[in-house]
């Protein structure tokens, strides 16, 4: 027990407040970015995720609710031979698999989505990587 009673309160202010996690900050700023974005039939949105192991992108059409397109280091076609793992360089290779995959589609743009992470390092390179393969966002 504190000597005295301020210092008391002082402890108990701060033992029961809200402990957030990466996740949750992740999540509120996912939300938020979704607020300001979505995907039309003329300008799909490319929503993009990477985890500790691989990275994900799709086009999704919000207004009819459906993915569109999806390419991910979880397939054997694009990964090919490598190992999977969420770095630049499978970064950039799903950026330019996305891109001719939307371009076999006959959609050239797009609105940008990075879901919540910073945009540099592996966002910035898979986003470099779709403008470089023909998409417009």
């Amino acid at each position: 027990m504190p000597a005295s009673r301020f210092g008391a309160r002082k402890a108990r202010r701060f033992s029961n407040m809200a402990i957030t996690s990466r996740k949750a900050v992740h999540e509120r700023l996912h939300r938020r970015i979704r607020k300001k974005i979505s995907g039309t039939a003329e300008r799909p949105r490319l929503a993009v995720h990477f985890s500790g192991k691989h990275v994900y992108a799709q086009v999704v059409d919000d207004d009819a609710g459906k993915t569109l397109i999806a390419a991910s280091t979880m397939q054997k076609d694009v990964l090919g031979k490598n190992k999977a793992a969420a770095n630049r360089t499978t970064a950039e290779m799903i950026g330019k698999v996305i891109a001719e995959r939307a371009l076999g589609k006959k959609i050239d743009k797009v609105v940008f989505d990075r879901g919540g992470f910073q945009y540099h390092g592996k966002v910035k390179a898979l986003a470099d990587a779709a403008r470089e393969g023909g998409l417009k966002f």
